[in-house]
C-alpha cells in the first residue's frame, strides 16, 4: 500500500502523536532523590545502575510507576477506587509521557499456607476445570477440584414472601469442595508439644505459661484462664484433675466474663492453633517463629499424603492422572502431559494451559511442580513467577519496571532472562530495569546511573547515555563495570567437616558430601539444582549455626534500623543514665512519644477514596519525641538528632567522651562492616530496598554466637563496587575462626572461596547431584560444569 505524498512531493510533515517519544522527569525528590531530571526513551530497554541506596528504586517505583498506577486508579468510579490502594502524588514537579506501568518487584509470594505456584499463576483454576470436564468419574464442578473449598451440607426451612403471602418450604444447599478435612487444605497436619507452652511445676498465677507475649496482666491470654472458673489458678497444672486438665486444654469456646468484660474462652490448644498455626511461618516475627519451630512439629498429613485434597478429589483422573499427580508434576512433564490431550470440546481452555506452562519452561522455571508452596519461592523465583502472566500478551506500548530480574540466577541463566526483556522491549514496551550484574547492563539501549554515593551521598543522576559511554565515563559504575576478581592463590586448610550421607530433601538425589569447617565454603549450581535443599534442608543444625536466608525484613513505618538490630536499647540507656530518668522516656513507641501524633512524626489524614495525607506533626516537627525528652542530652544531642545520625557518623560519636557507649558501638561496627554505614538511625524500615534489608538482618546475625554461619546470596542487591566489601567481611568471619558456608552465583564470591561445592546439572530432575567439588583453582582447570565454564570466562576476562 503505498503512502500519500503532498502536492509538492514532499514527505508528509511529522504527526504530532508521534512527537511523544520519552518519559520525561522534571524535579523528582523521593526519599533521597535531589531535584532529578532526565529524559527516557520510549520503546527502549533503559537500565538504572548505582550504588545500593543510591535511589534507583525510589526514581523508577516510587515516582515514574507509582505516579502511573495513580493515575490509572483515578479513571475509574470513586466506588470502586475505595476498593483500591490509596497513591498520593510522588515529590516531582513533572511527569509526563507516562503510559500504564506494570511493575514485577522483588516481593517474596505467598502470606498464606495454602499459597501455592499454581494458585498465584491461575494455572490451578484452568486445571480444575479442565478435571471437572474431562476427570472420570465425574464428582463434581470445578470447587470439588479445590484444596481451598470445603464440602458444604445443609437443610432446613426458608420462608419465601410474594406480595401479601408467606410460604414455608424446606430446601437444601449442597457444595462439593476438593479440601481435605483432616489438614484443612493446607497438606501437613501438627502436633503441638506441651512442655514448650507451660512449665507444669508452677501454678497459672505463678507464671506457668512460656508462650511468647503472654504476660500475667494480659487479660485476653494468662487472665481469661486465671478468671475463667474452669481451673484453680492456684494450683500447679500437674494437679489439675481430669475435667480441669481437659477444660484447659480442649474446651470449645465458651463465653465467660472476667472483671465485668464478656470474653471467650477456649482451650489451650486450640487458641494456639488459631493465633499461631494459622499464619504464615515466614511472617512471622523472628522470636515467634523461633517459638513455633520449638513447639509444633508439622507432619505430612496421614489422609491425604500431603496433596492437600479429598479423597474424592483424588479418585477422579483423565488418562490414569488425577489433580493431585499433575499438581505434583514438574511443570515441564506436566506441560508434556497437557499437549497429549486432544479434546476439541476442551480445546480453548487446553491451548490456554498450554501457554501458562509453557511460559513457566521458557522463563527457566520448568523445575517447579504447581503444588510448591508460594511462599518457599526464593525472591528471584517468586519475581520470574509473576513475569508468567506478561509473556505472551498482546498489550503494547506498556512501560514494565523490573527490579533486578537476575537475583538468584545462575550466570548460566542470566542469557534467557536478557533475551525475555529484550523480546519485551520488541513487542513495543517500554522496559526500565534496576540492575546491578554486567551482563544485564551489558544490553541496555540507555543507561541511568545514580549516585555517586548511597543515602545522603547519593540521589543525583551521574551519566545518562550508551553502555559504551558508561563504560568511558569516571563512575563508580562505569569503574567497576569490568571488574574481574581474581582466584584465591592460597586456600585455607580445613578445620574439620560437617558430614552429609543420603540427603534426598526435595530434588536430592542421595547426596553423600563432607562440607569442610573453617574456610569459606561455596555452594553453587543452576536456579533449581537444589542449593538450597543441600544447605537448608540436610545441613545437620546443632547449637552453633547461624543461619541467614532471603526471609524479608518485615517492620512497619515505626520500625527502623535502631529497633530492629537492638542498638536502640543501649541508646536509650545511656540518655537515661546521663540524665537520671527512665529509658522509657527516649521511645518514641512508648512515654517519651509526642501526644499529637504518638510518636510517628506525621499527622495521616484518611480521606476515603483519595490518597491519604501525611503532614508532619506541628506539635513535634516530625521529630516523634515530647518537648520535654528533647531537653534531655548526651553528648551535646538529644535523642531525635542521635536518631538523624548515619550508621558512620554515630560509631564515631559512641566511640569516645561522654556518649561512650560500648555496646551501641558493637552494633554500629557490625552494620558498616555489612556496607550499611550511610543508613540513618531513625530511617523506616519500609523505606529500605531489599539488598539492604538483608544486609541488616546479617549484621544482626553477626552478634550470635555460633561457629557456622550459613547465608543465602549474600550479594543480592551488592553494587558491583561493594561486593568487594563483602568479600573482606568473609574474610574477617573466617579468620576469627568462623566457618561460612555460602549459596551464591556471583562468579567474584566463586573466585574467593577456599573450596566449592557444584549441583547440577540441571534443575529439578535433572539436578540433585553433586558434579564437582574442589578449590576454584579446579574447578576452572577442568571445565566439566557450567559453573566452571563461567567462572573460566570470568576470571580470564
Amino acid at each position: 500500500m503505498s503512502r500519500a505524498t503532498r502536492a509538492d512531493g514532499q514527505s508528509p510533515a511529522p504527526h504530532a502523536a508521534d512527537s511523544h517519544e520519552l518519559i520525561r522527569v522534571h524535579g523528582a525528590r523521593e526519599n533521597n532523590l535531589k531535584d532529578v531530571s532526565i529524559e527516557i526513551p520510549k520503546r527502549r530497554l533503559t537500565v538504572f545502575t548505582g550504588v545500593s541506596g543510591s535511589g534507583k528504586s525510589s526514581l523508577v517505583f516510587d515516582t515514574i510507576a507509582a505516579e502511573s498506577q495513580r493515575l490509572i486508579n483515578e479513571t475509574y468510579s470513586a466506588f470502586l477506587q475505595g476498593f483500591m490502594p490509596n497513591r498520593a502524588r510522588p515529590e516531582v514537579d513533572v511527569l509526563d509521557g507516562l503510559t500504564t506501568a506494570i511493575t514485577v518487584d522483588q516481593q517474596r509470594m505467598g502470606g498464606d499456607p495454602r499459597s501455592t505456584v499454581g494458585t498465584a499463576t491461575d494455572a490451578n483454576a484452568m486445571l480444575r476445570i479442565l478435571f471437572s470436564r474431562l476427570g472420570e468419574p465425574h464428582i463434581g464442578p470445578p470447587s470439588a477440584y479445590s484444596f481451598n473449598t470445603a464440602s458444604v451440607r445443609a437443610s432446613g426451612a426458608i420462608t419465601v414472601e410474594r406480595g401479601a403471602k408467606t410460604k414455608a418450604q424446606k430446601a437444601t444447599f449442597e457444595r462439593t469442595g476438593g479440601m481435605c478435612n483432616r489438614c484443612e487444605g493446607r497438606g501437613s497436619v501438627s502436633d503441638i508439644d506441651l512442655t514448650q507452652l507451660y512449665d507444669d511445676s508452677k501454678s497459672i498465677s505463678e507464671g506457668a505459661f512460656t508462650i511468647p507475649g503472654w504476660k500475667s496482666d494480659n487479660v485476653w491470654t494468662v487472665g481469661i484462664y486465671a478468671e475463667s472458673g474452669f481451673l484453680d489458678p492456684n494450683k500447679p497444672i500437674r494437679r489439675f484433675t481430669k475435667k480441669e486438665m481437659h477444660d484447659f486444654l480442649y474446651r470449645e469456646p465458651t463465653k465467660v466474663k472476667v472483671n465485668g468484660v464478656n470474653l471467650t474462652y477456649e482451650g489451650l490448644i486450640p487458641k494456639i492453633q488459631k493465633s499461631f498455626l494459622s499464619k504464615d511461618k515466614e511472617a512471622m516475627q523472628p522470636h515467634i517463629r523461633a517459638f513455633v519451630e520449638r513447639a509444633v512439629t508439622f507432619t505430612t498429613c496421614p489422609e491425604c499424603d500431603g496433596t492437600r485434597l479429598s479423597e474424592g478429589a483424588r479418585s477422579s483422573k483423565i488418562e490414569n492422572v488425577s489433580i493431585a499427580d499433575a499438581c505434583a508434576m514438574e511443570i515441564r512433564d506436566l506441560a508434556e502431559w497437557v499437549r497429549g490431550l486432544k479434546e476439541p470440546s476442551v480445546a480453548p481452555l487446553l491451548a490456554a494451559l498450554q501457554h501458562t506452562l509453557d511460559s513457566f519452561t521458557e522463563i527457566g522455571l520448568g523445575y517447579l511442580a504447581l503444588d510448591r508452596p508460594a511462599g518457599t519461592l526464593s525472591g528471584g523465583e517468586a519475581q520470574r513467577v509473576k513475569m508468567i502472566r506478561h509473556l505472551g500478551s498482546s498489550l503494547t506500548d506498556v512501560t514494565y519496571v523490573f527490579d533486578e530480574p537476575t537475583i538468584g540466577l545462575h550466570p548460566h541463566d542470566i542469557q534467557r532472562m536478557n533475551d525475555l526483556l529484550l523480546r519485551l522491549r520488541d513487542k513495543g514496551n517500554t522496559v526500565l530495569v534496576v540492575e546491578h550484574k554486567p551482563e544485564a547492563i551489558a544490553i541496555a539501549d540507555h543507561v541511568v546511573d545514580l549516585g555517586p554515593g548511597a543515602g545522603t551521598a547519593g540521589g543525583t543522576v551521574c551519566f545518562e547515555g550508551t553502555v559504551a559511554g558508561l563504560r568511558a565515563s569516571d563512575t563508580v559504575t562505569g569503574r567497576h563495570l569490568d571488574d574481574r576478581a581474581k582466584l584465591r592463590e592460597t586456600v585455607r586448610k580445613p578445620t574439620g567437616r560437617l558430614e552429609i550421607r543420603g540427603a534426598k530433601a526435595n530434588n536430592l538425589q542421595g547426596v553423600d558430601v563432607d562440607i569442610p569447617l573453617g574456610v569459606l565454603c561455596v555452594v553453587t549450581g543452576v536456579a533449581g539444582s537444589g542449593k538450597s535443599s543441600l544447605v537448608h534442608g540436610s545441613i545437620p543444625a546443632p547449637e552453633g549455626v547461624v543461619s541467614v536466608d532471603q526471609t524479608p525484613i518485615r517492620g512497619s513505618r515505626r520500625s527502623n534500623p535502631a529497633t530492629y538490630t537492638g542498638l536502640a536499647d543501649p541508646i536509650r540507656k545511656a540518655f537515661a543514665k546521663v540524665n537520671g530518668v527512665k529509658p522509657a522516656l527516649f521511645s518514641a513507641n512508648s512515654e517519651g512519644a509526642c501526644p499529637t501524633c504518638n510518636g510517628a512524626g506525621v499527622i495521616y489524614v484518611d480521606l476515603g477514596m483519595m490518597a491519604g495525607v501525611d503532614t508532619p506533626c506541628e506539635d513535634c516537627e516530625g521529630k516523634r519525641f515530647q518537648a520535654s525528652v528533647l531537653e534531655y542530652r548526651l553528648g551535646g544531642r538529644d535523642i531525635s538528632e542521635v536518631l538523624a545520625m548515619s550508621v558512620t557518623d554515630a560509631e564515631e560519636f559512641f566511640a569516645s567522651g561522654e556518649a561512650r557507649t560500648p555496646a551501641a558501638h558493637k552494633i554500629l561496627e557490625r552494620m558498616a562492616d555489612v556496607g550499611l554505614g550511610y543508613l540513618t538511625l531513625g530511617q523506616p524500615l519500609t523505606t529500605l530496598s531489599g539488598g539492604e534489608r538483608q544486609r541488616l538482618k546479617l549484621a544482626t546475625h553477626m552478634a550470635d554466637k555460633g561457629g557456622v554461619y550459613v547465608l543465602d546470596e549474600p550479594t543480592t542487591g551488592l553494587h558491583l563496587a561493594d561486593v568487594e566489601q563483602m568479600l573482606g567481611l568473609l574474610d574477617r568471619l573466617v579468620d576469627s575462626g568462623k566457618s561460612v558456608i555460602v549459596i551464591e552465583h556471583h562468579q567474584a564470591v566463586m573466585a574467593h572461596a577456599d573450596w566449592i561445592i557444584d549441583l547440577g546439572p540441571g534443575a529439578g530432575h535433572d539436578g540433585g547431584r553433586i558434579v564437582f567439588e574442589g578449590t576454584p583453582a579446579d574447578l576452572v582447570a577442568e571445565r566439566s560444569t557450567l559453573t566452571g565454564e563461567h567462572l573460566a570466562a570470568y576470571v580470564g576476562g
